[in-house]
């Protein structure tokens, strides 16, 4: 299987710079993996798509202000750091430019020194080990002084940070926003309890490995970044009671897919814990919990269009792709949305 199989044109200027100012007015493109058929639907129809008995599982991950401009000490050379994981109570590993300037014992300041910190390894993916060092909480700083992690086709200043995270953000810990869930409103996730759908939260904090392009043209030698996840008992008797009776397990983003479907056993149970996953889903792939997908439209030859064929097969993907394109969807993080149902 080649990356180049999953390579669709896109004109520029489809591609979402700002979200809409209501959250579920985006457009919904209903992909029926039975039939075939696609329609075209808005977002706050996704009520009706999911039937009493099904379980909505989303990712309560919140995005962290994870971009820093700063100054290299001694010789104030501009530098900009993004947060990837934190390792240790103080050290975060984290992208930095420009990177040939900022070796092993060199150091940052962010904020007229409000913020400070020295690097203490490299590693061989050229990324670094950075120990911070601050008054008060790490995480006030950061808010102060940080900046939304926009992914680098966005270009537009986000004037409202709250637009790059979901109603439902909790922990602490992404790079990037669970896109899918940008969707969701108070009112929508209200109306899904009140029809009998439960709503299982799991963790996954989203790395911003998440755009990297597959630079192999043999997917299956594509090595996956490793994400954070976390499921609680809670979450984990609610997808397998849903399962056990019947009812779909309907995924919100792919982060969520890829939680569950790591969480899960040879026999599609889900085990509560946490730890790192690395899961690659491509086509070929048995899903052993996902019934239903709720999604953005992502980057051409991404591990996310792979997933998503993964699903529905690749060519009612690639034709549902196309026609968006005809239609002029919006794509990618603040564009619009697919259920594959």
């Amino acid at each position: 299987m080649k990356t180049s199989d999953f390579y669709y044109e896109l004109p520029e200027e489809l591609i979402a710079q700002d979200p809409l100012l209501d959250r579920s007015s985006s457009r919904l493109m209903k992909v029926d993996m039975e039939s075939g058929e696609l329609t075209h639907l808005v977002f706050s129809n996704i009520i009706n798509e999911l039937r009493s008995g099904d379980c909505l599982v989303i990712n309560n991950t919140k995005v962290i202000p994870a971009r820093l401009l700063g100054e290299k000490e001694g010789t104030g050379a501009t530098v900009e750091v993004l947060l990837l994981k934190r390792t240790g109570k103080d050290d975060w590993e984290c992208i930095v430019r420009p990177g040939k300037k900022l070796r092993e014992g060199a150091r940052v300041s962010f904020g007229n020194g409000k913020l400070r910190g020295e690097i203490t390894d490299v590693l061989p993916d050229g990324n670094r080990i950075i120990r911070f060092e601050y008054e008060g909480i790490f995480e006030e700083v950061l808010d102060e002084l940080g900046q939304m992690p926009l992914p680098p086709y966005i270009t537009h200043k986000l004037e409202d940070k709250n637009r790059y995270q979901t109603v439902y953000a909790k922990y602490d810990g992404s790079a990037a926003a669970p896109t899918a869930g940008l969707h969701f409103t108070e009112d929508i996730l209200t109306k899904i309890k009140e029809k009998g759908i439960n709503i299982a939260e799991v963790t996954l904090h989203v790395g911003l490995g998440t755009f990297r392009p597959v630079k192999v043209e043999d997917v299956t030698n594509h090595h996956m970044h490793s994400e954070f996840y976390m499921v609680n008992d809670e979450a984990a008797n609610m997808i397998n009671e849903t399962k056990a009776r019947g009812g779909r397990i309907i995924c919100v983003g792919t982060t969520s897919c890829r939680t569950i479907e790591s969480a899960a056993d040879e026999n599609g149970i889900v085990h509560a814990g946490e730890g790192d996953t690395e899961i690659f889903i491509y086509p070929g792939y048995k899903f052993k919990v996902l019934d239903g997908l709720i999604t953005n439209f992502h980057l051409p030859e991404s591990t996310l269009l792979m997933l998503v064929s993964a699903l529905a097969g690749k060519d009612l993907i690639m034709k549902a792709y196309e026609e968006a394109v005809r239609e002029k969807y919006r794509f990618f993080s603040f564009g619009d949305a697919m259920v594959i149902i």
